[in-house]
């Protein structure tokens, strides 16, 4: 199996600019760059499999959606869901695809619309957390909000967003296909954190108006194929305590204990950094001996390697 599985989950940072031009060929453009430091990692042995968020697209595919209404009918969440899974994973076809060509590897690279099951009566459904769409200033989110009846709120310190349910899956529908898949190629699944699903009383599915967080989705992916890394890709190079602080820590190696002392603590964003530790935790938990690294996308062959990142293990 190489040198070892990582699941890679790849933050919006990695998709397009943060305040760059939010159109197809911008991301496109982005996500090429992203694409040759993830092929630096394969060549390194490693076998990948991918996972990316999608709250910039999804809330632009919803506010399109609904601008259009008067012309065509709105699409629900979920299939909204669907469409941004469709077309970030062809950017990011696109991009493996050139990248291991330039290093004359052939690697297949294939997109999978995948649905994740969450529970009907999970929390997340009362107390929407997860941002999805473009940032706005303080009294424009207001607008919105008491225009649309939108839940709006402030995202790490960066603008105010839109944010909606982020209910935490348990299952992961087209599992079977992934690891049949794997084997031999690049796979890119659970794309902006999966399409929410919730099984009826007849075993049937059925969509939610939800986003789950690309951390979490990548977590239990991870621990589905029994990856040895869960590695999640983000702005910065390290977690810290005391973020944007005159006395802000960064994180190297933290147990889990540690890391669940920081929660309480207050120390990790909502929407930002904490469902990033908090999948971690989880990873670290259910797979002792084993360890997730958060850093960002241009460090991610120096912390594979130790060098840098926040590690978390269970001990």
């Amino acid at each position: 199996m190489a040198n070892g599985r990582i699941v890679i989950a790849l933050g919006g940072n990695a998709l397009q600019e943060a305040k760059g031009a939010a159109t197809a060929e911008a991301q496109l453009a982005v996500v090429k760059k992203t694409c040759g430091y993830i092929c630096d990692i394969v060549k390194k042995d490693y076998e990948i499999t991918i996972v990316h968020g999608n709250g910039p697209q999804v809330g632009r595919i919803l506010l399109a959606s609904e601008t259009a209404k008067d012309v065509t009918p709105a699409m629900p969440f979920d299939v909204c869901g669907a469409m941004s899974q469709g077309y970030i994973g062809y950017h990011i076809q696109q991009g493996m695809r050139e990248a291991l060509k330039a290093h004359g590897m052939s690697t297949p690279v294939v997109t999978l619309v995948t649905q994740l099951v969450v529970p009907s009566d999970d929390p997340g459904f009362k107390n929407p957390t997860k941002p999805i769409g473009p940032f706005y200033q303080e009294a424009e989110a207001k607008a919105i909000a008491a225009e649309k009846g939108y839940a709006m709120k402030e995202d790490a310190g960066r603008g105010w967003r839109r944010v909606v349910a982020s209910p935490v899956p348990t299952k992961i529908v087209e599992i079977d296909s992934v690891r049949k898949l794997m084997k031999d190629t690049v796979v890119i699944t659970c794309g902006g954190g999966g399409i929410p699903v919730i099984e009826t009383a007849d075993g049937n599915l059925e969509g939610v108006a939800a986003v789950i967080d690309k951390d979490f989705a990548a977590e239990l992916l991870a621990e589905e194929i029994q990856a040895d890394a869960l590695m999640i890709l983000t702005e910065v190079e390290k977690a810290a305590i005391n973020y944007n602080k005159p006395d802000q820590k960064d994180l190297d190696h933290i147990t889990v204990a540690e890391a669940e002392k920081y929660i309480e603590e207050g120390h990790f964003a909502p929407g930002s950094m904490l469902p990033k530790i908090k999948a971690a935790i989880k990873f670290a938990k259910a797979n002792p001996g084993k360890k997730a690294i958060i850093t960002s996308l241009y460090k991610a062959v120096d912390a594979i390697e130790g060098k840098t990142g926040t590690v978390v293990t269970l001990d």
